[in-house]
């Protein structure tokens, strides 16, 4: 005779079988038109969306470094704004605040829009590679795992968030041509392969990666020699064409970054090879060693469950790990040849973006041992996308250390301010943070010194706005020189209070005047 488990234990089960069921129903069950997985993430952002706008609207704070940079290019249409980074982000955005306005809920739309999109095609991709709903599933919320995409895109990064959105998208539209193998499929995945360009120049591995990986697999080797691929190719090259054009009129603009890769910083080429390789390693460890090891602790919890025999791998898993390892490869050829020694964690995401749905396709052979796993992954990166939340307002209310508090300047202040002598057309200063004045007065013209077209751009009034920061402001002096203007002797110190309490930031404001030819 079985006996019924104590009282006290039958109450601790309860909790745990909810959670259990609410797992399976993010796997498995559907909200409308979507899956419940997508409409999770679709729910998120939009959630997202809404609190940080509103959060804005009611503090009147301002945006961090990297959206402050946004609000500086929005204003106008280019192939191309500088900053070593391609324009598709500031298209969007420039769309969006046609849309809504020149505002925090623009940036907002553009950003959790991407993330939303990226998820959802992640999704479909796997689900089209014909595997499970919860395979897809626990791919999607694998991505959640990786600390540049649940923390570090929610808080900063622009074009980070549109590389994550387009390199899904382009592994669905290689999915969509060996599927289909039609114009159209052919047509989209050079639309989605320029748009992938067209988020940040580091999609190039990933982009060649995918190629050597597609032409490795028989399934795909053959889309891929079809003589319909050159519509792809044409494609792609059309779009890209204004924005290749244009870095190759605005050289300096194009590589204005390129010193940030720690190029030779060795006293050898031997030691700049070791310098290159421990650096990729630890940017490596640092991106991936989260969702690889939660993946591993879901397959150790569900190692009493049954699983069949290991079978080999088909296409589409051979497909995603030789993506990932030529990706390896072909980022190591170019440390040691470039001899790059500086590398940031996110500079891996187009790279390893392929590793949750490798993972979580392999675990649909294994029965239930894979699909408790698969439920595990889920759920980790469910419950860490909600706890990530009240954090994530609290940082783009106060921004953090250092750059970050540029957030909780009195921005309407400092333009009081600013247009205390008259009207401004031009604001310029030795960096970005000065584009939170584009949220007080959407036609104000704002320029920092890498700003492309510096010259043509200053309209009169004109001011200089300066910032003690470690941004040192000579660069800036050079380009307003060359520009043909020169600033007043006569120069106003401030205190701009900080909306959420701390010591006022110091400002000074110079008036600049256009210098008669001699």
């Amino acid at each position: 005779m079985v006996k019924p488990l104590p009282a006290h234990q039958h109450e601790k089960t309860i909790p745990l079988r909810q959670l259990e069921k609410w797992t399976d129903w993010l796997c498995d069950e559907r909200v409308g038109p979507f899956s419940a997985a997508v409409a999770f993430a679709l729910l998120y952002c939009l959630t997202q969306i809404m609190a940080m706008a509103l959060l804005s609207h009611v503090a009147e704070t301002g945006v961090g470094v990297d959206d402050a940079e946004q609000l500086m290019e929005m204003r106008f249409l280019a192939a191309g704004y500088g900053s070593s980074q391609p324009p598709l982000y500031t298209w969007l955005a420039m769309l969006a605040a046609s849309l809504v306005g020149t505002s925090v809920l623009a940036l907002k739309i553009v950003k959790y829009g991407l993330l939303a999109t990226g998820l959802a095609a992640y999704f479909t991709a796997i689900r089209r590679f014909g595997y499970s709903n919860r395979a897809a599933a626990a791919g999607m919320f694998g991505l959640l795992l990786f600390p540049q995409i649940f923390w570090e895109m929610q808080h900063a990064l622009t074009h980070s968030v549109a590389i994550f959105c387009f390199t899904s998208v382009l592994l669905l539209a290689l999915v969509e041509v060996q599927k289909r193998r039609s114009a159209i499929a052919y047509a989209l995945f050079g639309l989605a392969t320029a748009a992938a360009m067209l988020s940040k120049y580091n999609i190039v591995i990933f982009l060649a990666a995918l190629f050597l990986a597609a032409l490795s697999v028989r399934e795909t080797r053959e889309a891929i020699l079809d003589r319909r691929f050159l519509i792809s190719v044409a494609v792609a090259i059309l779009a890209c064409l204004p924005t290749l054009y244009w870095s190759l009129m605005h050289p300096q603009d194009f590589l204005s970054h390129s010193g940030g890769f720690g190029v030779a910083e060795g006293d050898s080429a031997a030691e700049t090879a070791a310098l290159g390789f421990v650096g990729l390693a630890r940017a490596i460890l640092n991106f991936a060693a989260l969702p690889v090891t939660i993946f591993a602790v879901a397959l150790v919890l569900a190692r009493n469950s049954p699983a069949p025999l290991s079978l080999p791998a088909p296409w589409p898993e051979k497909l995603l790990w030789r993506g990932i390892i030529f990706g390896l490869l072909v980022t190591l050829v170019l440390v040691l040849a470039g001899g790059v020694t500086q590398f940031r964690d996110r500079w891996m995401l187009p790279l390893f973006i392929l590793l949750p749905a490798a993972l979580a396709m392999r675990l649909d052979a294994r029965g239930e041992k894979g699909r408790k796993t698969q439920g595990t992954v889920v759920f980790v990166g469910a419950v860490l996308a909600v706890l990530v939340l009240p954090v994530s307002w609290y940082m783009h209310l106060n921004g953090g250390e250092s750059r970050g508090r540029i957030v909780q300047m009195d921005y309407p202040a400092l333009y009081r301010q600013i247009t205390a002598d008259g009207p401004v057309s031009t604001v310029v200063s030795s960096w970005f943070w000065i584009g939170n004045l584009r949220l007080i007065d959407p036609d104000l013209i704002v320029l920092d010194d890498e700003i492309p077209d510096f010259t043509r751009s200053i309209r009169e009034p004109a001011v200089l706005v300066l910032m003690s920061d470690k941004e040192p402001p000579s660069v800036v002096f050079d380009r307003i020189a060359k520009a043909g203007y020169g600033m007043d002797t006569i120069h106003r110190r401030i205190a701009v209070p900080q909306l959420l309490g701390g010591e006022p930031r110091q400002v000074t404001i110079t008036r600049l005047h256009k210098l008669t030819a001699q």
